[in-house]
């Protein structure tokens, strides 16, 4: 592998450097009051600045601190321009973590679309912002949902010791994180814009450029999320009551649901993201390479299984963008500070079954005792029970505050400290 080709992935990735000066460009980043959102009470002031990559940096500060700070890493990714106020919807998700009395910071991430690395590097240039500004908590945690969380896992990787081997970051806590990597997280969107293409033959219908879906879009391509869901809608019948759809579109509904294990509710959202995204990805970061495979699978659960695997398309992965996209977003599991992952057990986006790939991965770099993970009886995916929230927390603080590794039945325990309301409580059994 040349180092000409090392210097274009990296340059593809976004991979963010830290650059000469970064102490004092973070101390040169200026705040200005801004309304906080309703939702984390009166005695919060709120602070945004633009950091000195061009990422938009979102402060929520109790009037009555606990002294320690969460730094966030949201999901996505988002594929516009940053812009000013796009962190004040994460502020409000997690808006239970401001009002127990943790300051909370979260970062837009210097430009839109994918890039873990670049994710992690601003979410590294959030904290160190915080800490010019405010001086260094007594504690410093670190929080992901969704695709944050597999921010935050790199983030971990590459961020939680100084150059001294001093913790930067005490904790680390995600949720709903897609701790898959990026090799193993997208696979089952490349699969369903192949199953989904075979049945509908409308994205790309006939009469357009034809190309492989794994492309996501055409370069230029101007495709809308609603023009996605009307082309979903004509096949399926999605969008309509069950008695108003055509016995073709209710046929081809569950054959496409069966096959791919893909929620009825779900499916324009997953074949948005097999869009949008995957354009993205592949065109924008892996330099039009695919990083997806599907020349072995063999699918299951449709009326017809033989002419479904023999009519399919069929792609290979190109080594290169496979290697491209595990050196931005794989984890390698080398965590050295105590980590806790919550997972809705029915996540319709980020399968829990996440969960047990990490545990793996973590396991095989020796590294299962830093891991605690806990399941929750959800259904969403962006946004969990505050208590759920707050629950967490404070177990990852109590094995801060003890050194010692809390057992799997702390997260229902303590929830019942935490709210009154049993139903607010829903840790399950692993």
């Amino acid at each position: 592998m040349s180092r000409r080709w090392i210097a274009t992935a990296l340059a593809v990735l976004g991979t963010a450097a830290l650059p000469a000066g970064a102490a004092d460009a973070d101390s040169d980043v200026a705040f200005a009051p801004v309304a906080c959102p309703d939702s984390v009470g009166a005695q919060v002031d709120c602070h945004e600045a633009r950091d000195a990559n061009g990422a938009w940096l979102l402060v929520a500060m109790p009037r009555t601190w606990n002294r320690r700070l969460i730094v966030h890493a949201h999901g996505g990714p988002r594929l516009g321009a940053p812009e000013a106020g796009d962190s004040a919807e994460d502020l409000d998700r997690f808006a239970a973590m401001v009002r127990t009395g943790y300051a909370w910071i979260g970062s837009t991430y210097r430009r839109g679309g994918y890039g873990v690395r670049m994710a992690a590097a601003d979410v590294d240039v959030s904290r160190r912002v915080f800490w010019s500004r405010w001086g260094r908590p007594e504690r410093t945690l670190l929080h992901g949902q969704s695709w944050g969380g597999n921010v935050a896992a790199k983030a971990a990787e590459l961020y939680a010791l100084d150059i001294d081997g001093r913790a930067t970051y005490d904790g680390v806590l995600t949720t709903n994180g897609l701790l898959t990597g990026g090799t193993r997280g997208y696979g089952f969107r490349a699969d369903l814009r192949a199953v989904y293409q075979y049945y509908c033959r409308n994205h790309p219908a006939a009469d357009e450029a034809q190309y492989p879906v794994w492309r996501g879009l055409p370069a230029g391509a101007k495709m809308t999320r609603d023009d996605l869901r009307k082309r979903v809608d004509a096949c399926t019948g999605v969008d309509r009551p069950v008695a108003e759809r055509t016995q073709a579109q209710a046929t081809t509904l569950r054959d496409i649901l069966a096959v791919t294990g893909v929620a009825e509710k779900q499916l324009v959202a997953h074949l948005a993201w097999g869009t949008f995204h995957f354009q993205d990805m592949v065109q924008k970061r892996l330099g039009g390479r695919n990083p997806f495979d599907n020349a072995k699978t063999q699918y299951r659960g449709s009326r017809d299984d033989a002419a479904l695997n023999a009519g399919i398309e069929r792609f290979h992965a190109d080594p290169a963008a496979v290697a491209m996209l595990a050196y931005d977003a794989d984890l390698s599991g080398l965590i050295v500070r105590p980590t806790v992952t919550v997972h809705a057990r029915h996540d319709p986006t980020v399968s829990y079954e996440a969960e047990a790939i990490y545990a793996a991965t973590v396991n095989a770099a020796g590294r299962s005792d830093l891991l605690l993970q806990a399941l929750t009886d959800e259904s969403d995916h962006s946004r969990l029970r505050d208590a759920t929230y707050v629950s967490a927390l404070r177990v990852l603080e109590q094995w801060l505050d003890t050194g010692a590794r809390p057992a799997p039945e702390a997260f229902q325990a303590t929830c019942g400290h935490v709210s009154r309301r049993r139903d607010d409580c829903r840790f399950i059994a692993r």
